[in-house]
Formats: C-alpha cells, sequence, structure tokens
C-alpha cells in the first residue's frame, strides 16, 4: 500500500516539475520576445544595453538578428555582442562572420574577438584575411589562437615570416595558444611542433622562445627532461627561467630527481633557480641537497635554501640552522631564525628547548628567542633559569619569551620581579610579558587582583607600567585599583593614575570619572577626569539616550569654556533633536553661544530638526542680519586667491557662514599656497557697518558685529 503511495507521490513530483519548467519557458519566451522589440524601436541607449543584459542570460536564436543588426552601433557593438556570446545557436558565429565585412574600427575589431572566444572554426579563413591589416592584424591573431585548430595554427605560421614586427608579437601569442590548445585536446605532437618550431627561431622576441620552451618541456611529459637540463646549462638566462618554471609545473618523480642531480653542476645564478624549484615542490627528499647549499659559504645563496627550508625543512635541519642563527652575519642569523620559526614538529621544539641551559652568548639568545617564537610552553623552567643569567640581554631575551610560554598560575612570580626591578630595560620586558600572560588568561579578573596586590610595593617608576597594564586587562578590578591610586596620597602616583584613566578602554570609567572631578582639590587633575568623561561620551559606543545624558552632566560640571566646547564637538558628531536641545540650551551662555549656534546649523544641514531652524537660531540669540561679502581673499603672503564669488555663494542671512567642506582648499577650489598656513581675510558689511576678520585656515567662519 505504502508503495503505490510513494509512487504516486513521486509521479506528482515529476508532474510539478516538468509544468514549472514549461511555464517558466514560456514565460522566458514573452520576456524574449520584449526585449527584442526594445532593440527594435526607438529607445535609448540605457534601455537597450539593459535588454541586452537580459538577453545574455534568457536569450536564444530568436534574438540573433535584432543583437546582430546592433554590432556596426559604436555604442551598441559591445553590448551586443555581449549578449551573442552566450546564445549556443550555430547561427551567432555566422552573424558574426557575416559582420566581419559591415564593421570597421572599434565594432570590427570586437567581432574579431568574439569570434575567438566562441572558436569558431569556420572563422578561420575569413579572419586570415584580416592578419595582413594593420589596424586588425593584432586581434585577428588572438582569435585564431583562442580558436586553437591545427588549421588555425597553419594560418597563423602562413603569417608570421611576412608579418610587421608591430604585429609579430601578437601572431606568436596567437601560436601559443593554438599550441595550449591542441595539448588540452589530446593533440601534443602537433602542440609540440608549434614550440619547437617558435624556440627555434631566432627574429622572434626572447619572451616568445622562453615560453615556447616551458610549453615544450610540458608538452613532452617526463620525455621533456633533456630539453630542461639542457636550458639549465645554457648560456640564456631567461630560457633557464623558463625552464625551471616548466619543472615546477611537471609533476613525476623523474623531475625531481633531475633538479637534484643538477642543483651541484650549475653555476651560482642557476642554483637560486632550481632552489626555488626544488622548495615549491615541496618534497622531503630533496631535502639533503638544499642542505648543501644552506651550510656553504655562498651567502645570497644560503639565504635562498633557508626560504627553502622553511617549506621542507625538518628536525634534521636544527642543528645547521642554529650554527647560521648564531653567526656573525645579521642577514644570515634572521633567515635562519625565520626558517627555525617555520619548522614544523614536537621533535624540533624538543630540540630546543634541550638546548637552552648549556648555550652560551649569542646561540643562547638565539635558542631563548626561538622559544618564544615558537610557544614551546616546556621551555619554561629552562627560561626560568635563564632569567637569572648574569648577561642583561638573556635575561630580556627569558622575560619576553616568558610572556608566550608561562602558564597564568605562575603570573605572580612575573609581578613580584616587576615590583622589584630597578632596570628599565629589564621593567619594560617584564611589563609586555605580563602583558601577554594576562590577555591569554581565562580569569581576568583573578589576574587583575594579583596585578592590584603589587601596587603598594613597586618602585616609583614601575607603578605606571602596572597601572597600563591594568588598563589593558579591563574589568572591574582593574578600575577599583586604578581608582584606589587615583585617591592615594602620593601625588605622583596620581598623575599616573588620572594618565591612565584618560585613555580607559571601556566606558564603565564614565561614573569614577565624574566621583573623582567632585572629590579631587588639585585643579590639574580636575581637568584631566572631566576631559577624560568627555572622551568616553565622544568615543564608545553606547546608547543615544545615555551619551546625551552624559553630555548634559559634562556641560554641568565643566568649569572651563575650552572644556564644555569640546561636549559641543560630542553633540555634533551624534546629532539627534535631543542632542539639538542640548547645543540651545548651551547657547544661553555667552561664551559658548557663537559654538553652539554653529552647533545647531550643522545639525540642521544634516536634517536634524531643519524646519525649525530659523527658531532655533533666534533662541539661541542669533537673528537674521543683512549680510554683504563685499571681498574674501583666501592664501599666504603674496600667493593669494580671490574667493569672493565663492564666499558669497555660501554667505545666508546669519553670522555663520556654512561651508560645503571643512577644507578651505576644497571649497574654494584649490591650496594657493602648498606647504604654509594660510589665512582666510573677509571685509563685509552687516547692516550697513563696514568690518574685517581674519581666519587661520579651515576655521569656522563666524563674523563678528562691526563695532
Amino acid at each position: 500500500m505504502w508503495k503505490c503511495s510513494l509512487q504516486r507521490y513521486l509521479v506528482l513530483i515529476v508532474v510539478l516539475v516538468v509544468t514549472a519548467a514549461m511555464q517558466s519557458a514560456t514565460e522566458s519566451v514573452a520576456q524574449e520576445a520584449e526585449l527584442i522589440a526594445v532593440l527594435r524601436s526607438d529607445a535609448g541607449l540605457q534601455e537597450k544595453s539593459a535588454a541586452c543584459r537580459q538577453l545574455a542570460r534568457i536569450g536564444t536564436k530568436e534574438a540573433v538578428p535584432a543583437l546582430a543588426e546592433l554590432l556596426a552601433d559604436e555604442e551598441l557593438s559591445h553590448m551586443a555582442r555581449y549578449a551573442l556570446e552566450p546564445i549556443t545557436d550555430p547561427s551567432v558565429n555566422e552573424a558574426l562572420r557575416d559582420a566581419l565585412g559591415n564593421t570597421q574600427g572599434r565594432p570590427q575589431l570586437g567581432v574579431i574577438g568574439s569570434l575567438g572566444v566562441r572558436r569558431d572554426t569556420k572563422a578561420v579563413e575569413p579572419l586570415s584575411e584580416w592578419l595582413e591589416t594593420a589596424e586588425t592584424a593584432q586581434a585577428a591573431a588572438r582569435a585564431i589562437g583562442n580558436i586553437g585548430t591545427p588549421t588555425a595554427a597553419e594560418a597563423l605560421q602562413k603569417a608570421l615570416p611576412n608579418t610587421t614586427e608591430d604585429n609579430q608579437m601578437a601572431i606568436c601569442e596567437g601560436l601559443l595558444r593554438c599550441a595550449e590548445a591542441l595539448a588540452a585536446e589530446g593533440e601534443p605532437e602537433s602542440s609540440q611542433a608549434i614550440y619547437d618550431e617558435l624556440r627555434g627561431r631566432s627574429d622572434v622576441p626572447p619572451a616568445v622562445r622562453a615560453a615556447a620552451l616551458r610549453g615544450a618541456i610540458l608538452a613532452r611529459g617526463s620525455e621533456g627532461i633533456p630539453l630542461l637540463v639542457e636550458a639549465l646549462h645554457g648560456d640564456d638566462y631567461g630560457l633557464a627561467a623558463a625552464a625551471v618554471r616548466a619543472a615546477m609545473e611537471s609533476p613525476g618523480r623523474e623531475v625531481t630527481d633531475a633538479l637534484v642531480t643538477e642543483l651541484p653542476k650549475t653555476s651560482s645564478e642557476r642554483k637560486g633557480l632550481l632552489i626555488l624549484a626544488l622548495a615549491d615542490r615541496g618534497e622531503s627528499r630533496v631535502l639533503p641537497a638544499v642542505l648543501d647549499v644552506a651550510t656553504s659559504d655562498e651567502g645570497p645563496l644560503r639565504l635562498l635554501a633557508f626560504r627553502a627550508l622553511k617549506r621542507i625543512g625538518d628536525a634534521s635541519c636544527v642543528p645547521p640552522l642554529l650554527d647560521a642563527a648564531a653567526g656573525d652575519s645579521d642577514e644570515v642569523s634572521q633567515a635562519a631564525i625565520e626558517s627555525l620559526e617555520s619548522l614544523q614538529g614536537k621533535t624540533v621544539d624538543g630540540q630546543i628547548v634541550g638546548r637552552i641551559s648549556d648555550a652560551q652568548g649569542k646561540m643562547r639568545q638565539v635558542l631563548i628567542g626561538l622559544a618564544g617564537q615558537r610557544r614551546i610552553a616546556a621551555a619554561a623552567p629552562a627560561l626560568w633559569q635563564a632569567v637569572e643569567d648574569p648577561d642583561a640581554n638573556v635575561r630580556v631575551a627569558a622575560l619576553v619569551s616568558l610572556g608566550n610560554v608561562m602558564e597564568p598560575a605562575d603570573l605572580p612570580k612575573l609581578i613580584s620581579r616587576l615590583a622589584t626591578t630597578r632596570d628599565t630595560a629589564e621593567a619594560a620586558a617584564l611589563d609586555q610579558a605580563i602583558r601577554d600572560v594576562c590577555l591569554r588568561a581565562e580569569d581576568q579578573e583573578a589576574v587583575a587582583a594579583k596585578l592590584a596586590e603589587t601596587l603598594a610595593t613597586a618602585d616609583p617608576a614601575v607603578k605606571g607600567r602596572i597601572l597600563d597594564t591594568l588598563n589593558i586587562v579591563g574589568g572591574t578590578n582593574s578600575l577599583a585599583a586604578v581608582a584606589s591610586a587615583a585617591r592615594d596620597g602620593d601625588e605622583l602616583l596620581r598623575d599616573e593614575a588620572f594618565r591612565v584613566l584618560g585613555s580607559w578602554k571601556s566606558a564603565d570609567a564614565a561614573p569614577l570619572l565624574l566621583e573623582l572631578f567632585h572629590a579631587e582639590s588639585n585643579p590639574k587633575f580636575k581637568i584631566r577626569a572631566v576631559r577624560a568623561y568627555i572622551r568616553i561620551a565622544r568615543q564608545f559606543d553606547m546608547p543615544a539616550e545615555t551619551r546625551a545624558a552624559m553630555c548634559r552632566t559634562a556641560l554641568a560640571t565643566a568649569t572651563r569654556d575650552a572644556d564644555k566646547q569640546l561636549v559641543l564637538e560630542v553633540l555634533l558628531r551624534y546629532p539627534s533633536q535631543e542632542m539639538q536641545a542640548i547645543a540651545l540650551e548651551a547657547a544661553h551662555d555667552p561664551a559658548l553661544k557663537d559654538q553652539a549656534m554653529l552647533v545647531v546649523m550643522g545639525m540642521a544641514s544634516k536634517g536634524i530638526n531643519r524646519a525649525e531652524l530659523g527658531k532655533a537660531l533666534a533662541q539661541a540669540g542669533q537673528t537674521p542680519v543683512e549680510l554683504e561679502i563685499i571681498k574674501a581673499e583666501y592664501g599666504a603672503d603674496k600667493k593669494i586667491k580671490d574667493v569672493t564669488a565663492t564666499l558669497r555663494k555660501y554667505a545666508k542671512s546669519y553670522r555663520i557662514i556654512f561651508l560645503p567642506s571643512e577644507s578651505y582648499n576644497t571649497t574654494f577650489g584649490g591650496d594657493p599656497a602648498q606647504g604654509v598656513v594660510k589665512q582666510l581675510k573677509i571685509k563685509y558689511r552687516i547692516d550697513g557697518k563696514e568690518a574685517e576678520v581674519t581666519l587661520n585656515e579651515n576655521a569656522t567662519i563666524i563674523l563678528p558685529l562691526p563695532k
């Protein structure tokens, strides 16, 4: 019973799918007819271009005649070909071939290219005729090359001896395309014949011979190895490089063996090419050959070998690489260290850790650095031992590496040392190590608590570093520790605490900053507190109502006009009706009136309460005036530009002139005096009274009332 139901269900699905497909096909036919009608109508360029784009998706042979009519059109030829190329019907090829003789200039070149894209074999003969015309030879050669048949190759080979120097490269390129196509279609002998002809010609560019050699090697497979070896030892570096490129693209053990065999036989110049090729193959059996070069005295080649070992090296490379890393050459040392950092495997880690304790001098520093870069946790005991080394450089290196490998549980050791150290370099290394460990710790609050405990006993020069680290760790305990420092009786510690609060990395410091402002008697710290509070309102993400409330609080709290002006900048950065209302309230302060008015206008320019702009300005104490710009000049020294007409354009009925850009150079159409500070001098008349004002570059334009 259930089998019959399942069969009926499957039949229903098939019927639905077929019905949907038939409906879709019917809709496509109707849509295609509409698009064809657009092409044959008086529609504009944009409409016809859009129709071509649609036909590129749904077009059939029905659309070919209408599209073919556009092939000679200078403006629509490209779009017509764009629509024709995907249509599979043979009539497209016929239409394109017919258009060869009916087009000229760019449309004709496009038609030639489309025949190549469609690989129309019947187009070889007519395209060959265009190889003899200067304007079309290059396009025809490339198109014939794309067709890529034996007949196409013959046409290009016939044209090559008689072509001009300007068109020679295009014909050679076409032949190379033919050879590649023939190889892909299972005709290696025809492909090889083309490559061999081109690489044997002395009258073609070197790049062509190099490309032909590469193709000849690839087309022959393992039988191309003799050609590869011959080129490696030849006089032409370009051919040698092409041969190596072919080797990098050729799979198989035989090619690898040939490269390894030839490596010691070639010149230094060619060795570099072979090393890169061997590294690219990524086979471990080439390692001994590369290691031989890495341990040689040929400096540049050693660097290449080290790069290769980053890909193919293993634990056997550790001893020679360490010797190089500890050597006198900084360049060689750095390259060897980078290779050691890249080697994979626990065995490599084990060799590095096992050598740290007994190593001396530069080797000891190299091993310590590698332990940190490779994040070898097992190296921690040896690194703690190195922290007590008499060599200051070793101690610093060990501390830095400990930051990458030690467990957070051992953090008290670093903190204790930081609290007692008197060495500046060591303190910096400890500071960085502590930060690295803290950022990896799962329990950030516990880490912060441990850091806070050290503040009481730490050296004064180190306390600032601890506070900075608390800022990086963040969280409740960190903020509480910095707050405690800000209330401390030691003014130097308070100074550091307020500095850190000025760059606190989260908004949770805002309530503390207000509390400190009201509790503090030192004007310097009060200024820092309120500015840090304003910074939080300006920089951090928060709900709009929270930001607005902070701005109101900041305006009510700040005692200096400069700080209140910072709040006005926050209002303009986050425009809203609430922020505009705050600006209007601030405008009642005579010292803030002009700045607040600018904020109101700025918000209006961004669409905030634009309809109420006049009323808002009146509330801000600004009434319309009769303003006339008499003359305006912008520049410096003798490099002055008359900008009267531009300024008049933006001057309205208020003393503020709101420019479209914050940059005077942008507004006034260029920089009249590059590299120096410029000024804007304005001579104006307000309500019949004349006045002048000089403003520094990019200053807000607020015109004082004439006296």
